[in-house]
């Protein structure tokens, strides 16, 4: 199965690590940490440029971890 997350962007539900909040899990220090070095690494991806609702983690095969920052709440994708 698929999820659409928005403008051209779907992933495979089985990839996804975890669904979250943004306002209420970017509180902590780490996980503020955590997003800023995927985005330095360059696997955060930007769905859409509106105010972020939600952040979606996900791992390929491979392990690779990739972020996408979307405006969808994280129920909706829930």
């Amino acid at each position: 199965m698929y999820l659409h997350l928005g403008q051209d962007t779907v992933i495979r539900k089985d990839d996804i690590i975890g669904i979250f909040d943004i306002d209420t899990s970017t509180v902590s220090v780490i996980t503020r940490k955590y997003l800023t070095k995927k985005e330095k690494d360059g696997n955060c991806i930007t769905v859409s440029y509106e105010l972020p609702g939600s952040f979606v983690v996900c791992a390929d095969k491979k392990g690779t971890e990739t972020v996408y920052i979307l405006q969808l709440s994280a129920s909706t994708l829930n």
